[in-house]
């Protein structure tokens, strides 16, 4: 019976705290306008796969497209689900942030009672730089070659290639 009242009473305090953040996207005191219910999936790319405790952070957008102030934090289930009720239409800035997978972020414009958003995440690449192939994963940029390391060693910089002494000539007699 504890767990059972327990459980409620997180319930309501998770429910209350929803509402709270409403006022940073509130258009004016008197009328909030058309609402709409969120409900987010996201989901491993290359095997649609749920990625469960990934944060879904939505940023309201002002009518410039610059980012307002106030946000919202959501994390998945274990299904990679998570809801919100009662986000205002108009602009909706969106990332998803998760270990192990690229952050995705992408503007939506809400404008329909019932808003459902899937995100596929993928993989981190491998990054590239102009000064030298350095990455992570063994793999290399394309028409880039990796030599081998342990076959193939240039002598240090600092130090001059040194050639043996030469050698005298063994003696000759005269005929």
């Amino acid at each position: 019976m504890n767990r059972l009242a327990l459980a409620l009473a997180l319930m309501v305090a998770v429910g209350a705290g929803l509402g709270a953040p409403r006022a940073a996207w509130a258009q004016d005191d008197e009328d909030d306008g058309p609402m709409s219910n969120m409900k987010f999936v996201v989901v491993r790319d290359a095997s649609g796969k749920p990625v469960r405790n990934a944060a879904v952070v939505l940023h309201p957008v002002k009518k410039n497209g610059k980012q307002a102030m106030g946000g919202l934090e959501l994390k998945t289930d274990e299904e990679g689900k998570t809801w919100i009720d009662g986000i205002p239409y108009g602009q909706l800035r969106i990332q998803v942030l998760a270990p192990g997978f690229q952050t995705f972020g992408e503007d939506y414009e809400i404008k329909q009672p019932e808003t459902q958003i899937t995100v596929r995440l993928k993989k981190p690449t491998g990054q590239f730089s102009v000064y030298g192939v350095q990455s992570t994963d063994k793999k290399t940029a394309p028409g880039i070659q990796e030599k081998d390391k342990k076959t193939e060693q240039p002598p240090p910089a600092s130090q001059p290639t040194q050639q043996p002494p030469p050698q005298k000539p063994p003696d000759q007699k005269p005929q």
